[in-house]
């Protein structure tokens, strides 16, 4: 036999033992139906082992997903099969969603055979070829209107709310009509019923209830919709929601189901703008106020729905994933999968965005929390953060904006990093966002290397993702918060395997690239590879060859995104006077060969045209020198030179603004102040949209009016109950937080000359609680009491009276049940202000639960 036949035959063979070896694997983990033992534990029926399982909520067959696309002549079929594929490939294996009943059933609970009762099952059927397993929530109580204002469903949600849903008889039987009706539903896909699908392995009955007392009428309704499962012969474990009633939970406990389940919006929903701060607190545990109840303990435990609302930092889900283990879960399902083709505007739900191509950060961080999910041991115990940063395989940094894992088989990372791989010989996996020892890449789209063989390695390269706008603000599918690029990018790839003179190979279609690195360099658009070290013989593997439920071929991406040349830039809030000034900016459209200067100017004096330097394609940078940063206002634009013509920003108008004819107004402006000028942290009026305020007591609210002298204030308010109300608990009532980090990061170099804080504001009558709070990036607290009056005045707090506190945990972490407040574990240590990043103010409310309000002008250091 000759070489390279031996060499093909040992491909195939390796192979073929590499995929048997998977494909045990995973059949050990997620084969046949599930049970709940004795003890609480959901357990798969062929082998017994315990189930662990980590996906997403994701809705393109329903509602608004579903009207979306349609609206853009998308197919609903091909755009399931995509996204599925990038579930897949994130290494996920549970899929929940709340099947809307309002739009497959009349008002009788008859399951109405439409095109939503079709698409689902065409998405049940895609996931099971990817081995994803499935738990339906048959019952959503929803309209099907968000984010648009009118209803369009009439099934029997559409005639009856959550209230009249278990107390009025009519609503009762068409819900136990519909759930005999839909368990006994046959997908014409998989040709199996609901009920005796072995991928769909459990049922939740409905979706966020809304309960009262008394308690017996509510496990009566559990009871009944529990029965009416498992009276169609399902023998699948029932779970209710205890979670959404913690008023009624005993009602839950007492009700004859299999498992409970629980969400997680650990700082609340809908901000309106992205939050920013170390939020790892929020997470750091999920504390189940009734886990000793032996009622609770032998009924299973999911997370139907979780989510870092409002957050595109890629560290939240891996902690999440981490305390989900520790409180004894083994189901959790992110809430929810943006659908790859609404992604650009995040239309689908404001306060949620997450997906592989537009969010590849955030989305390879769910990559790497599922990984913390299976590996992690059900009730494993942890330190509390910070000392739980590092965790088995895994590492979370805020300050880094990094998560990863790393073990001797894989890498994972969300960012540039600069950690060194457990064991590079022996990797089979890496993936990431980003640089690191192993692939340096000037891209910001994820990618993926996969051992096939000894020497042989399949990339899969996503494009470009810019973020043009807060995608957390008010969307519209009018406007596009994030660009797709497909850029080609230069990529270093270092696998021992691999040598530095490896040859790539287009495996995606329409992928033709072939060529040989240099020194382990290539450039690259995006696409699928396939990576060979030289000699190797890869006739073995074509794009048609499955690995891991996945053609080596398989590739999806969403098109580039038709939009001019942009430049992204938000410009300091402050400079200091004789200090030069770093500019930066993102600029897409750009060519290598095209330039970026910056055009700079004292607001009377003379102005600069500055070069600007490309560290990437899609990064621009130049330094603003002191002569122009004195006591004033800088102005500034950025040019883009083009062959064929110059672009100014802001605005992306023609010409530029040296031009005798340029006469747009549009442009950047930075205050500068002497080096001891105060520092405005928070202003009424002009951070409005970038605050947030938590009510935190049932009768508080906040409201903007003007003082005596024409300012802008924000106003806390606790009103008294009015009769027949529940009274306020004592405690804090209302609160405001400021993020800061930009803000002192622009005068940093003069911060270590602060020594007050001057609060300007007024209570309504003597005797407010108020108390001023500062936060570290590492979450630890320093307060003080602030003296307010009834009269306008400026307050004066020493820096040096901050003492180490409690950090409230604002926004209102949800369920109501968790943690309220964080009290760090490390060891104290003296404020300083480069170490703040947030401002609390606390207005709390006394023994009797009643409070002044509070009006807030501004807050400085001094």
């Amino acid at each position: 036999m000759n070489k390279s036949f031996i060499t093909l035959l040992f491909c195939l063979v390796w192979g073929a033992v590499a995929h048997t070896a998977v494909a045990q694997r995973t059949a050990q983990r997620k084969q046949g139906d599930v049970y709940v033992d004795k003890q609480g534990v959901l357990r798969w029926q062929q082998g017994k082992q315990e189930v662990a399982l980590f996906g997403v909520n994701y809705t393109t067959p329903f509602a608004y997903a579903y009207r979306a696309h349609q609206q853009l002549g998308v197919s609903h079929e091909q755009a399931i099969a995509q996204d599925v594929y990038h579930l897949s490939r994130l290494g996920l294996d549970a899929f929940r969603v709340h099947v809307w009943d309002i739009e497959i059933t009349d008002t009788l609970g008859n399951l109405q055979d439409n095109e939503h009762l079709r698409l689902l099952d065409y998405l049940l059927a895609q996931l099971k070829q990817r081995g994803i397993k499935a738990i339906l929530t048959p019952i959503a109580y929803w309209g099907n209107a968000y984010p648009e204002p009118n209803n369009t469903g009439t099934g029997f949600s559409s005639i009856y709310n959550k209230q009249q849903a278990y107390t009025n008889p009519r609503a009762i039987k068409a819900q136990e009509n519909y759930l005999t009706q839909f368990l006994n539903h046959r997908n014409p896909y998989t040709k199996l019923l609901n009920r005796e699908d072995p991928d769909i392995i459990a049922f939740e009955v409905c979706n966020e209830p809304s309960y009262h007392k008394p308690e017996e009428q509510v496990t009566s309704f559990a009871n009944r919709m529990a029965q009416a499962i498992r009276a169609t012969g399902c023998r699948k474990p029932v779970f209710y929601n205890i979670a959404e009633n913690p008023s009624v939970h005993e009602a839950i406990l007492n009700a004859n189901v299999d498992g409970l389940t629980f969400q997680w919006y650990p700082q609340g929903l809908v901000s309106g703008h992205t939050l920013r701060g170390n939020f790892l607190p929020f997470v750091d545990q999920y504390p189940i106020p009734y886990q000793k109840d032996a009622r609770f303990q032998r009924r299973a435990k999911m997370v139907y729905e979780f989510e870092s609302a409002d957050i595109l930092q890629p560290v939240m889900y891996p902690f999440m994933a981490r305390s989900f283990r520790e409180a004894g879960f083994q189901w959790a399902t992110q809430f929810a999968y943006d659908p790859m083709v609404i992604a650009y505007a995040n239309t689908e739900y404001q306060t949620h965005y997450l997906n592989l191509a537009y969010t590849p950060s955030k989305a390879m961080s769910l990559l790497i929390a599922s990984k913390v999910f299976h590996d992690v041991k059900r009730n494993q115990a942890f330190p509390r953060y910070p000392a739980d940063s590092v965790f088995d395989a895994f590492h979370v940094s805020y300050r880094q904006g990094l998560s990863e894992m790393n073990t001797a088989e894989e890498f994972l990372y969300t960012s540039t990093t600069q950690t060194a791989p457990r064991k590079a010989v022996s990797l089979q996996h890496v993936a990431g966002v980003g640089s690191s020892p192993i692939v340096a890449y000037q891209g910001t789209g994820a990618y993926f290397l996969d051992k096939l063989a000894p020497g042989v390695w399949r990339l899969e390269v996503m494009p470009d993702a810019v973020a043009l706008r807060d995608p957390f603000e008010r969307t519209s599918l009018q406007k596009i918060v994030t660009q797709i690029i497909w850029n080609n990018q230069p990529m270093r790839v270092a696998l021992p395997d691999l040598g530095t003179t490896f040859t790539v190979q287009g495996l995606s279609e329409g992928n033709t690239f072939r060529a040989t690195a240099t020194g382990g360099n290539v450039v690259l658009r995006p696409g699928a590879y396939l990576l060979a070290s030289p000699g190797k013989n890869t006739a073995a593997w074509t794009a048609q060859t499955t690995v891991s439920n996945r053609k080596l071929g398989e590739f999806v991406a969403p098109p580039p995104t038709k939009l001019p040349v942009q430049v992204v830039h938000t410009p300091v809030v402050q400079a200091t006077a004789g200090q030069p000034l770093e500019v930066k900016a993102q600029v897409t459209g750009a060519e290598a060969a095209d330039s970026v200067v910056l055009v700079a100017r004292s607001y009377y004096g003379a102005t600069r045209t500055l070069t600007m330097t490309r560290p990437t394609l899609l990064t621009a940078t130049a330094t603003v020198p002191a002569e122009l940063l004195r006591a004033g206002l800088l102005q500034y634009w950025i040019v883009v030179r083009k062959p064929e013509q110059a672009l100014t920003f802001p605005g992306g108008f023609a010409g530029t603004p040296r031009d005798w004819d340029y006469f747009h107004a549009e442009h950047w402006e930075v205050p500068v102040v002497a080096a001891n000028a105060p520092l405005t942290l928070y202003n009424a009026q002009a951070d409005k949209e970038q605050v947030d305020v938590a009510r935190l007591a049932r009768s508080s609210y906040s409201d903007y009016v003007t003082s005596a002298a024409g300012a802008l204030n924000l106003r806390l308010l606790v009103p008294t109950p009015r009769s027949g109300e529940l009274a306020n608990e004592p405690g804090p009532a209302i609160a405001l937080r400021a993020y800061l980090g930009q803000k002192l990061q622009a005068r940093a170099t003069a911060l270590s000359g602060f020594k007050e804080l001057v609060v300007k504001a007024r209570a309504s009558q003597p005797g407010a609680n108020v108390k001023l709070v500062l936060a570290t990036k590492e979450a630890a607290a320093y307060s003080a009491a602030v003296p307010v009056s009834e009269e306008m005045r400026e307050i004066r707090v020493p820096l040096a009276s901050l003492q180490p506190d409690a950090l409230l945990l604002i926004p209102r972490p949800y369920p109501s049940f968790l943690p309220f407040a964080f009290q760090t574990t490390a060891a104290p240590k003296p404020l300083t202000l480069s170490d703040i990043e947030v401002l609390q103010l606390i207005v709390v409310a006394g023994p009797d639960g009643t409070a002044p309000s509070l009006d807030i002008e501004s807050v400085r250091l001094e």
